[in-house]
Protein backbone atom coordinates (compact mmCIF):
# COMPACT_ATOMS: atom_id res chain seq x y z
CA UNK A 1 0.00 0.00 0.00
CA UNK A 2 1.40 3.45 -0.74
CA UNK A 3 2.53 5.60 1.62
CA UNK A 4 0.87 9.15 2.20
CA UNK A 5 2.30 12.17 4.36
CA UNK A 6 -0.41 14.63 6.70
CA UNK A 7 0.56 17.59 7.59
CA UNK A 8 -1.08 18.31 10.56
CA UNK A 9 -1.61 22.65 10.63
CA UNK A 10 -4.50 24.04 12.67
CA UNK A 11 -6.15 20.91 13.14
CA UNK A 12 -4.60 19.10 15.88
CA UNK A 13 -7.41 16.60 16.52
CA UNK A 14 -8.31 12.80 15.33
CA UNK A 15 -11.88 13.61 15.81
CA UNK A 16 -13.73 15.13 12.64
CA UNK A 17 -10.71 15.77 10.92
CA UNK A 18 -12.05 15.08 7.56
CA UNK A 19 -8.53 15.90 5.68
CA UNK A 20 -7.22 12.71 7.99
CA UNK A 21 -9.72 10.59 7.13
CA UNK A 22 -9.75 11.17 3.53
CA UNK A 23 -5.66 10.41 3.85
CA UNK A 24 -6.11 6.98 5.55
CA UNK A 25 -8.18 5.79 2.66
CA UNK A 26 -5.63 6.70 0.33
CA UNK A 27 -2.74 4.72 1.36
CA UNK A 28 -0.58 4.35 4.75
CA UNK A 29 -0.76 7.36 6.43
CA UNK A 30 2.74 9.70 7.89
CA UNK A 31 1.60 11.93 10.49
CA UNK A 32 4.03 15.24 10.41
CA UNK A 33 3.85 18.24 12.37
CA UNK A 34 6.45 21.21 11.29
CA UNK A 35 6.88 24.18 13.66
CA UNK A 36 7.30 26.76 11.49
CA UNK A 37 10.56 29.15 12.41
CA UNK A 38 9.20 32.49 10.71
CA UNK A 39 6.46 32.04 13.84
CA UNK A 40 8.92 32.55 15.71
CA UNK A 41 10.64 35.42 14.90
CA UNK A 42 10.38 39.00 16.34
CA UNK A 43 8.20 41.50 14.66
CA UNK A 44 9.21 44.86 13.43
CA UNK A 45 7.69 46.36 16.73
CA UNK A 46 9.63 44.44 18.81
CA UNK A 47 7.78 41.49 20.44
CA UNK A 48 7.69 38.17 19.14
CA UNK A 49 5.16 36.83 16.29
CA UNK A 50 3.88 34.51 18.67
CA UNK A 51 4.36 35.15 22.18
CA UNK A 52 5.25 32.51 24.72
CA UNK A 53 2.30 31.61 26.43
CA UNK A 54 0.60 31.06 23.10
CA UNK A 55 4.07 29.00 21.89
CA UNK A 56 2.62 26.80 25.36
CA UNK A 57 -0.28 26.06 24.24
CA UNK A 58 0.83 25.11 20.57
CA UNK A 59 3.74 22.64 22.47
CA UNK A 60 1.09 21.30 24.61
CA UNK A 61 -1.10 20.87 21.82
CA UNK A 62 0.96 19.00 19.41
CA UNK A 63 2.32 16.79 22.19
CA UNK A 64 -0.99 15.65 22.70
CA UNK A 65 -1.95 14.76 19.06
CA UNK A 66 1.23 12.97 19.27
CA UNK A 67 -0.02 10.93 22.84
CA UNK A 68 -3.38 10.47 20.71
CA UNK A 69 -1.62 9.09 17.54
CA UNK A 70 0.37 6.83 19.84
CA UNK A 71 -2.57 5.71 21.42
CA UNK A 72 -4.10 4.10 17.82
CA UNK A 73 -0.73 2.64 16.55
CA UNK A 74 0.89 5.49 15.21
CA UNK A 75 3.10 8.71 15.87
CA UNK A 76 3.95 12.22 15.15
CA UNK A 77 7.14 13.26 13.37
CA UNK A 78 8.49 16.41 14.37
CA UNK A 79 10.35 19.09 12.26
CA UNK A 80 11.15 22.67 12.96
CA UNK A 81 11.48 24.50 9.63
CA UNK A 82 10.31 25.55 6.77
CA UNK A 83 7.31 23.29 6.34
CA UNK A 84 7.20 23.57 2.44
CA UNK A 85 10.94 22.80 2.38
CA UNK A 86 10.46 20.02 4.82
CA UNK A 87 7.32 18.37 3.28
CA UNK A 88 8.84 18.09 -0.31
CA UNK A 89 12.39 16.66 1.01
CA UNK A 90 10.02 13.78 3.39
CA UNK A 91 7.93 13.43 0.09
CA UNK A 92 10.82 12.48 -2.32
CA UNK A 93 13.24 10.41 0.27
CA UNK A 94 9.81 8.30 1.33
CA UNK A 95 8.19 7.95 -2.47
CA UNK A 96 4.78 8.96 -0.84
CA UNK A 97 2.09 9.17 -3.73
CA UNK A 98 0.69 12.07 -1.82
CA UNK A 99 0.65 14.94 0.69
CA UNK A 100 -2.60 15.77 2.89
CA UNK A 101 -3.54 18.62 4.71
CA UNK A 102 -6.40 21.12 5.76
CA UNK A 103 -7.10 24.00 3.70
CA UNK A 104 -6.52 27.23 5.00
CA UNK A 105 -7.32 30.45 3.18
CA UNK A 106 -5.22 33.58 4.50
CA UNK A 107 -1.55 34.17 2.61
CA UNK A 108 1.12 33.35 4.22
CA UNK A 109 -0.41 29.84 4.77
CA UNK A 110 -1.94 29.44 0.91
CA UNK A 111 1.60 30.77 -0.17
CA UNK A 112 3.06 27.73 1.83
CA UNK A 113 0.78 25.37 0.14
CA UNK A 114 1.56 26.86 -3.36
CA UNK A 115 5.09 26.61 -2.87
CA UNK A 116 4.96 23.17 -1.61
CA UNK A 117 2.86 21.96 -4.81
CA UNK A 118 5.25 23.69 -6.90
CA UNK A 119 8.21 21.95 -5.37
CA UNK A 120 6.05 18.55 -5.43
CA UNK A 121 4.77 18.28 -9.20
CA UNK A 122 8.05 17.61 -10.43
CA UNK A 123 8.07 14.53 -8.30
CA UNK A 124 4.97 13.79 -9.86
CA UNK A 125 3.33 13.50 -6.17
CA UNK A 126 -0.07 15.46 -5.58
CA UNK A 127 -0.76 18.16 -2.43
CA UNK A 128 -4.60 17.13 -1.61
CA UNK A 129 -6.33 20.24 0.87
CA UNK A 130 -9.20 19.07 2.57
CA UNK A 131 -11.90 22.07 3.72
CA UNK A 132 -12.47 20.97 7.37
CA UNK A 133 -12.83 24.53 9.24
CA UNK A 134 -15.49 25.99 9.48
CA UNK A 135 -18.96 24.99 11.04
CA UNK A 136 -20.72 25.58 7.28
CA UNK A 137 -18.87 24.11 4.45
CA UNK A 138 -17.68 26.08 1.81
CA UNK A 139 -19.37 24.07 -0.72
CA UNK A 140 -22.56 24.32 1.06
CA UNK A 141 -22.97 28.23 0.75
CA UNK A 142 -25.93 29.18 -0.39
CA UNK A 143 -23.99 32.03 -2.52
CA UNK A 144 -20.54 32.44 -4.41
CA UNK A 145 -18.36 33.32 -2.19
CA UNK A 146 -17.71 36.47 -4.08
CA UNK A 147 -21.06 37.33 -3.28
CA UNK A 148 -20.44 36.72 0.40
CA UNK A 149 -22.73 39.34 2.04
CA UNK A 150 -20.77 42.46 3.11
CA UNK A 151 -23.41 42.47 6.91
CA UNK A 152 -22.81 39.17 8.98
CA UNK A 153 -27.13 39.43 9.76
CA UNK A 154 -27.51 38.61 5.85
CA UNK A 155 -24.83 36.35 5.83
CA UNK A 156 -26.48 34.56 9.50
CA UNK A 157 -29.68 34.37 7.80
CA UNK A 158 -28.99 33.23 4.59
CA UNK A 159 -26.81 29.89 5.51
CA UNK A 160 -29.28 29.37 8.64
CA UNK A 161 -32.01 28.97 6.25
CA UNK A 162 -30.30 27.16 2.84
CA UNK A 163 -27.25 25.46 3.97
CA UNK A 164 -27.04 22.22 6.10
CA UNK A 165 -24.11 21.90 8.54
CA UNK A 166 -22.66 18.84 8.07
CA UNK A 167 -22.04 15.39 10.29
CA UNK A 168 -18.68 15.19 12.12
CA UNK A 169 -16.38 11.96 11.65
CA UNK A 170 -15.09 9.58 14.03
CA UNK A 171 -11.35 9.39 14.87
CA UNK A 172 -9.48 6.38 13.31
CA UNK A 173 -9.76 3.74 15.66
CA UNK A 174 -5.98 2.57 14.45
CA UNK A 175 -3.59 3.93 12.17
CA UNK A 176 -0.12 1.98 10.43
CA UNK A 177 3.02 2.01 12.67
CA UNK A 178 5.32 5.11 11.37
CA UNK A 179 8.37 3.02 9.84
CA UNK A 180 11.17 2.45 12.69
CA UNK A 181 13.51 3.75 9.55
CA UNK A 182 11.98 7.35 9.67
CA UNK A 183 12.96 9.81 12.83
CA UNK A 184 10.14 11.16 14.69
CA UNK A 185 11.92 14.09 16.28
CA UNK A 186 11.52 15.67 19.61
CA UNK A 187 8.57 18.17 20.42
CA UNK A 188 10.91 21.43 21.02
CA UNK A 189 10.45 23.14 24.18
CA UNK A 190 9.96 26.86 25.48
CA UNK A 191 13.64 27.45 25.32
CA UNK A 192 14.35 25.36 21.97
CA UNK A 193 12.16 28.12 20.46
CA UNK A 194 13.94 30.66 21.59
CA UNK A 195 11.75 31.83 25.18
CA UNK A 196 12.30 31.52 28.88
CA UNK A 197 10.01 29.70 30.58
CA UNK A 198 6.67 31.29 31.30
CA UNK A 199 4.82 31.28 34.68
CA UNK A 200 1.00 31.41 34.48
CA UNK A 201 -0.77 34.21 36.68
CA UNK A 202 -2.81 32.84 39.56
CA UNK A 203 -5.10 35.36 38.17
CA UNK A 204 -5.70 34.02 35.20
CA UNK A 205 -9.52 33.04 33.91
CA UNK A 206 -8.64 29.15 33.53
CA UNK A 207 -6.23 27.31 33.33
CA UNK A 208 -5.61 26.96 29.51
CA UNK A 209 -3.82 23.21 28.20
CA UNK A 210 -3.18 22.63 24.63
CA UNK A 211 -4.76 19.67 23.18
CA UNK A 212 -8.19 17.57 21.70
CA UNK A 213 -7.89 16.25 25.49
CA UNK A 214 -8.50 19.01 27.13
CA UNK A 215 -10.53 20.47 24.50
CA UNK A 216 -12.91 17.27 25.07
CA UNK A 217 -12.61 18.15 29.09
CA UNK A 218 -13.26 21.29 29.02
CA UNK A 219 -16.56 21.09 26.57
CA UNK A 220 -17.92 18.00 29.12
CA UNK A 221 -17.18 20.51 31.80
CA UNK A 222 -19.08 23.87 30.46
CA UNK A 223 -21.41 21.37 29.28
CA UNK A 224 -23.20 18.78 31.22
CA UNK A 225 -20.16 18.46 35.50
CA UNK A 226 -21.80 22.42 35.76
CA UNK A 227 -24.12 22.78 33.38
CA UNK A 228 -23.15 26.22 31.95
CA UNK A 229 -24.61 26.21 28.58
CA UNK A 230 -27.65 27.67 29.88
CA UNK A 231 -27.19 30.80 30.99
CA UNK A 232 -24.39 31.49 28.41
CA UNK A 233 -26.05 34.40 26.70
CA UNK A 234 -26.59 36.44 30.43
CA UNK A 235 -22.95 35.74 31.50
CA UNK A 236 -20.87 35.94 28.12
CA UNK A 237 -19.94 39.40 28.81
CA UNK A 238 -18.26 38.60 32.19
CA UNK A 239 -15.02 39.12 32.85
CA UNK A 240 -13.77 37.15 35.74
CA UNK A 241 -13.11 33.35 35.99
CA UNK A 242 -13.65 30.59 34.19
CA UNK A 243 -17.26 30.58 33.94
CA UNK A 244 -18.75 33.39 32.33
CA UNK A 245 -17.79 32.15 28.92
CA UNK A 246 -17.26 28.80 27.10
CA UNK A 247 -13.01 30.10 26.59
CA UNK A 248 -13.68 27.30 23.58
CA UNK A 249 -11.81 29.47 21.52
CA UNK A 250 -8.22 28.36 22.63
CA UNK A 251 -8.56 25.04 21.37
CA UNK A 252 -10.41 25.85 18.23
CA UNK A 253 -7.50 28.36 17.09
CA UNK A 254 -5.09 25.27 16.69
CA UNK A 255 -8.30 22.70 15.63
CA UNK A 256 -8.05 21.07 19.03
CA UNK A 257 -12.02 20.55 18.63
CA UNK A 258 -13.37 21.64 15.26
CA UNK A 259 -17.04 23.90 14.89
CA UNK A 260 -18.97 21.02 14.17
CA UNK A 261 -18.15 18.77 17.18
CA UNK A 262 -19.43 21.44 19.23
CA UNK A 263 -22.43 21.79 17.61
CA UNK A 264 -23.30 18.59 18.16
CA UNK A 265 -22.66 18.76 21.26
CA UNK A 266 -24.95 21.83 21.35
CA UNK A 267 -27.85 20.01 20.27
CA UNK A 268 -27.35 17.25 22.30
CA UNK A 269 -27.63 19.53 25.06
CA UNK A 270 -30.69 20.97 23.66
CA UNK A 271 -32.63 17.42 23.49
CA UNK A 272 -31.89 16.15 26.98
CA UNK A 273 -31.39 19.66 28.97
CA UNK A 274 -33.16 22.33 27.45
CA UNK A 275 -33.10 24.34 24.43
CA UNK A 276 -32.95 28.50 24.68
CA UNK A 277 -31.90 31.74 23.75
CA UNK A 278 -27.96 30.26 25.21
CA UNK A 279 -27.71 27.52 23.11
CA UNK A 280 -28.67 29.07 20.34
CA UNK A 281 -26.34 32.29 21.32
CA UNK A 282 -23.06 29.75 21.49
CA UNK A 283 -23.93 28.51 17.68
CA UNK A 284 -24.53 32.18 16.86
CA UNK A 285 -21.33 32.79 18.13
CA UNK A 286 -19.59 29.92 16.14
CA UNK A 287 -21.73 31.23 12.74
CA UNK A 288 -19.51 34.27 13.51
CA UNK A 289 -16.44 32.72 13.57
CA UNK A 290 -17.34 30.77 9.58
CA UNK A 291 -18.47 34.75 8.99
CA UNK A 292 -14.75 35.87 9.53
CA UNK A 293 -13.24 32.90 7.73
CA UNK A 294 -15.19 33.64 4.75
CA UNK A 295 -14.40 37.13 4.89
CA UNK A 296 -11.00 36.32 4.63
CA UNK A 297 -11.21 33.71 1.60
CA UNK A 298 -13.63 36.71 -0.59
CA UNK A 299 -11.24 39.41 0.08
CA UNK A 300 -7.94 38.12 0.65
CA UNK A 301 -4.76 40.28 1.75
CA UNK A 302 -6.96 43.14 1.92
CA UNK A 303 -7.87 42.16 5.79
CA UNK A 304 -4.56 42.58 6.80
CA UNK A 305 -3.96 46.14 4.82
CA UNK A 306 -4.50 49.31 6.58
CA UNK A 307 -6.87 50.67 4.49
CA UNK A 308 -8.91 47.02 5.46
CA UNK A 309 -11.95 45.37 3.45
CA UNK A 310 -13.75 48.41 2.73
CA UNK A 311 -10.48 49.76 1.20
CA UNK A 312 -10.56 53.12 2.77
CA UNK A 313 -7.75 54.71 1.81
CA UNK A 314 -8.76 58.16 3.79
CA UNK A 315 -8.29 57.40 7.20
CA UNK A 316 -5.39 59.02 9.06
CA UNK A 317 -3.79 56.50 11.45
CA UNK A 318 -0.85 57.68 13.60
CA UNK A 319 1.77 55.34 13.93
CA UNK A 320 3.27 57.12 17.59
CA UNK A 321 4.93 53.83 19.02
CA UNK A 322 5.43 55.80 22.81
CA UNK A 323 1.64 55.90 23.35
CA UNK A 324 1.53 52.36 21.52
CA UNK A 325 3.66 51.04 23.93
CA UNK A 326 1.74 52.17 27.28
CA UNK A 327 -1.32 49.97 25.28
CA UNK A 328 0.52 46.98 24.93
CA UNK A 329 2.00 47.65 28.75
CA UNK A 330 -1.53 48.19 30.38
CA UNK A 331 -0.43 52.04 31.30
CA UNK A 332 -2.76 54.18 29.35
CA UNK A 333 -4.30 55.98 33.26
CA UNK A 334 -7.71 54.29 31.92
CA UNK A 335 -8.15 51.45 34.04
CA UNK A 336 -10.52 49.68 32.05
CA UNK A 337 -8.12 49.58 29.90
CA UNK A 338 -5.08 49.02 31.50
CA UNK A 339 -6.44 46.13 33.64
CA UNK A 340 -7.82 44.22 30.25
CA UNK A 341 -3.80 44.77 28.64
CA UNK A 342 -2.53 43.66 31.64
CA UNK A 343 -4.43 40.10 31.85
CA UNK A 344 -3.34 40.07 28.03
CA UNK A 345 0.11 40.31 29.25
CA UNK A 346 0.24 38.02 32.12
CA UNK A 347 -2.63 35.40 30.61
CA UNK A 348 -2.57 35.37 26.87
CA UNK A 349 -6.51 35.89 27.49
CA UNK A 350 -9.07 38.93 27.46
CA UNK A 351 -12.66 38.56 27.45
CA UNK A 352 -14.32 39.21 24.35
CA UNK A 353 -15.69 42.19 26.40
CA UNK A 354 -12.38 43.56 26.55
CA UNK A 355 -11.39 43.32 23.75
CA UNK A 356 -13.53 45.71 22.09
CA UNK A 357 -13.21 48.29 24.19
CA UNK A 358 -9.07 48.17 23.88
CA UNK A 359 -9.77 47.72 20.27
CA UNK A 360 -11.90 50.77 20.31
CA UNK A 361 -9.60 52.94 22.40
CA UNK A 362 -6.47 52.11 20.35
CA UNK A 363 -7.70 53.03 16.83
CA UNK A 364 -11.16 56.06 18.30
CA UNK A 365 -9.29 57.34 21.15
CA UNK A 366 -5.66 57.42 20.37
CA UNK A 367 -5.83 57.12 16.31
CA UNK A 368 -3.09 54.61 16.04
CA UNK A 369 -2.74 52.53 13.26
CA UNK A 370 -5.30 49.17 14.16
CA UNK A 371 -2.93 46.92 12.58
CA UNK A 372 -0.51 47.30 15.36
CA UNK A 373 -3.41 46.31 17.90
CA UNK A 374 -3.97 43.15 15.68
CA UNK A 375 -0.70 42.55 15.38
CA UNK A 376 0.16 42.49 19.27
CA UNK A 377 -3.34 40.63 19.70
CA UNK A 378 -1.90 37.86 17.49
CA UNK A 379 1.41 37.65 19.58
CA UNK A 380 -0.18 37.55 23.15
CA UNK A 381 -3.67 35.56 22.74
CA UNK A 382 -3.95 31.83 23.45
CA UNK A 383 -6.57 31.51 21.31
CA UNK A 384 -5.11 33.52 18.37
CA UNK A 385 -7.42 32.73 14.95
CA UNK A 386 -5.56 34.24 11.83
CA UNK A 387 -9.45 34.96 10.28
CA UNK A 388 -11.50 36.19 13.63
CA UNK A 389 -8.66 38.17 14.95
CA UNK A 390 -7.74 40.14 11.76
CA UNK A 391 -11.14 40.13 11.09
CA UNK A 392 -12.18 41.60 14.34
CA UNK A 393 -9.87 44.27 13.77
CA UNK A 394 -11.37 45.27 10.85
CA UNK A 395 -14.54 45.86 12.30
CA UNK A 396 -13.72 47.97 15.46
CA UNK A 397 -11.58 50.16 13.24
CA UNK A 398 -13.90 50.70 11.25
CA UNK A 399 -12.37 49.61 7.87
CA UNK A 400 -14.47 46.27 8.02
CA UNK A 401 -18.11 45.18 8.14
CA UNK A 402 -19.68 46.46 10.60
CA UNK A 403 -22.26 48.33 9.33
CA UNK A 404 -21.77 51.85 11.76
CA UNK A 405 -18.40 53.19 10.35
CA UNK A 406 -18.48 55.56 13.58
CA UNK A 407 -18.73 53.14 16.16
CA UNK A 408 -17.60 54.11 19.26
CA UNK A 409 -17.38 52.65 22.89
CA UNK A 410 -17.50 55.40 25.56
CA UNK A 411 -14.76 53.46 27.84
CA UNK A 412 -16.26 55.18 30.98
CA UNK A 413 -19.58 54.06 30.68
CA UNK A 414 -18.44 50.35 29.02
CA UNK A 415 -16.80 50.42 32.27
CA UNK A 416 -19.91 51.43 34.54
CA UNK A 417 -21.47 48.57 33.08
CA UNK A 418 -19.60 46.02 33.32
CA UNK A 419 -17.50 46.46 36.04
CA UNK A 420 -19.63 48.85 38.24
CA UNK A 421 -18.05 47.51 41.38
CA UNK A 422 -14.79 47.88 39.84
CA UNK A 423 -13.94 44.11 40.97
CA UNK A 424 -12.15 43.58 37.54
CA UNK A 425 -10.27 46.35 37.61
CA UNK A 426 -8.77 45.60 41.41
CA UNK A 427 -7.66 42.68 40.41
CA UNK A 428 -5.55 43.29 37.80
CA UNK A 429 -4.86 47.09 39.54
CA UNK A 430 -4.01 46.72 43.01
CA UNK A 431 -2.37 49.69 43.26
CA UNK A 432 -6.23 51.30 43.10
CA UNK A 433 -7.19 49.05 45.14
CA UNK A 434 -8.50 51.36 47.93
CA UNK A 435 -10.33 53.80 45.43
CA UNK A 436 -14.14 53.31 46.12
CA UNK A 437 -16.26 51.99 43.17
CA UNK A 438 -17.71 55.24 42.06
CA UNK A 439 -14.33 56.83 41.06
CA UNK A 440 -11.91 53.79 40.51
CA UNK A 441 -12.53 54.39 36.08
CA UNK A 442 -11.95 57.63 36.54
CA UNK A 443 -8.91 57.45 38.86
CA UNK A 444 -7.16 59.97 36.38
CA UNK A 445 -9.39 62.51 38.03
CA UNK A 446 -8.85 62.38 41.37
CA UNK A 447 -7.78 65.19 43.81
CA UNK A 448 -4.50 65.64 45.50
CA UNK A 449 -6.44 65.08 48.28
CA UNK A 450 -8.36 62.20 47.24
CA UNK A 451 -4.57 60.58 46.06
CA UNK A 452 -3.61 60.85 49.61
CA UNK A 453 -6.99 59.70 50.98
CA UNK A 454 -6.79 56.60 48.80
CA UNK A 455 -3.26 55.90 49.10
CA UNK A 456 -2.07 56.39 45.62
CA UNK A 457 -0.34 59.38 43.53
CA UNK A 458 -0.79 59.71 39.92
CA UNK A 459 2.31 59.64 38.05
CA UNK A 460 3.67 57.66 40.80
CA UNK A 461 1.64 54.46 41.55
CA UNK A 462 -0.43 54.75 38.29
CA UNK A 463 -0.03 56.74 35.25
CA UNK A 464 -2.06 59.85 34.31
CA UNK A 465 -4.27 59.57 31.80
CA UNK A 466 -3.20 59.94 28.02
CA UNK A 467 -6.41 61.46 26.98
CA UNK A 468 -8.48 63.80 28.86
CA UNK A 469 -11.11 61.45 30.00
CA UNK A 470 -13.71 63.99 30.95
CA UNK A 471 -15.08 63.55 27.69
CA UNK A 472 -16.53 60.25 28.73
CA UNK A 473 -18.81 61.87 31.42
CA UNK A 474 -20.35 64.38 29.33
CA UNK A 475 -21.60 62.11 26.62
Amino acid sequence: MQNILFWFRNDLRLHDNEALIQATKAGNVIPVYIFDQRQFLDTPLGFKRTGALRAKFLIESVQNLRQNLQKIGSDLVIKIGKPEEILAKMAADLQVAAVYASKEVTQEETTIEASLSKRLKPLNIEIELVWIATLYHARDLPFQINFLPDVFTEFRKKVERSAKIRSTFDAPKSLPKVEKTIELGEIPTLKTLGYENVKIDKRSVLSFKGGETSAQYRLDEYFWDNDLLKTYKETRNGLIGADYSSKFSAWLSLGCISPRTIYEEVKKYEKEVTANDSTYWLIFELIWRDYFHFIALKFGTRIFKTSGVRNDLMKPWKRDKVRFEKWVKGETGVPFIDANMRELQQTGFMSNRGRQNVASFLTKDLGIDWTWGAAYFESQLIDYDVCSNWGNWNYVAGVGNDPREDRYFNIGRQADMYDKEGEYVKLWLPELAKIPAEKVHFAGLLSRDEQKKYDVTLGVDYPNPVIDVKKWLKS
